[in-house]
């Protein structure tokens, strides 16, 4: 039997994937969580052969969920299951090792046949991200440049940006400028949101 730990935050979608994937005579759901960061605990606790998770939960993401597993349970393979169909979180998600990555309106057979590749040392790829995520490209911002957008995503102010990541507000004014200018934004807070929607941040 495959053994699956699901790592979902709506409780309905949830349940009603565990109950879809019991239904399969050779995968068996193990533990289920509504947090990120429980992933880890419930994988040593119970585990898994597949983690199968959603990116936004609360507590951390799939991403840095499935990031953490790789670290301490490499053994343990990562499926991202996600509604953002977003070539950057499919990149990001590759390179902190998940195995798999998956759009929610996918057939669960699909899913399952997912689980059982991903055990047997495939990766497995929703074919369209793929192919959006080969035209977009890497992510344009520098990881500085990322770490400011993240901060000013709230509208935060330059000095309040520059107080919580320790540097100066001149240093702070310059990556607010590159990033807007990688993205094509006008203001800093839509700088933010186009690469949240590009997967970049």
């Amino acid at each position: 039997m495959i053994r699956v730990l699901l790592a979902e935050d709506q409780q309905l979608v949830r349940g009603a994937l565990r109950a879809l994937l019991e239904l399969e005579e050779d995968i068996t759901v193990v533990a289920d969580v509504g947090r990120g960061d429980l992933v880890l605990a419930a994988a040593h606790e119970h585990a898994p052969d597949v983690a199968v998770m959603d990116i936004e939960m609360p507590g951390c993401d799939g991403i840095e969920a499935a990031r953490a597993l790789a670290a301490e349970l490499p053994q343990v393979k990562a499926v991202i299951l996600t509604t953002f169909g977003r070539p950057g979180f499919l990149r990001r998600a590759m390179e902190v090792g998940a195995q798999g990555f998956l759009v929610k309106d996918s057939p669960v057979a699909e899913l399952a046949a997912a689980i059982r590749s991903v055990v047997a040392g495939e990766r497995v790829i929703d074919r369209d991200l793929a192919a959006a995520a080969l035209a977009l490209g890497s992510s344009p911002l520098s990881a500085r440049e990322a770490d400011v957008l993240r901060a000013a995503a709230d509208g935060a102010t330059v000095a309040d940006i520059a107080g919580r990541l320790f540097l100066s507000e001149g240093t702070v004014r310059n990556y607010l400028s590159n990033a807007i200018g990688k993205t094509g934004a006008r203001t800093r807070v839509e700088a933010a949101r186009v690469a949240a929607d590009k997967g970049w941040l």
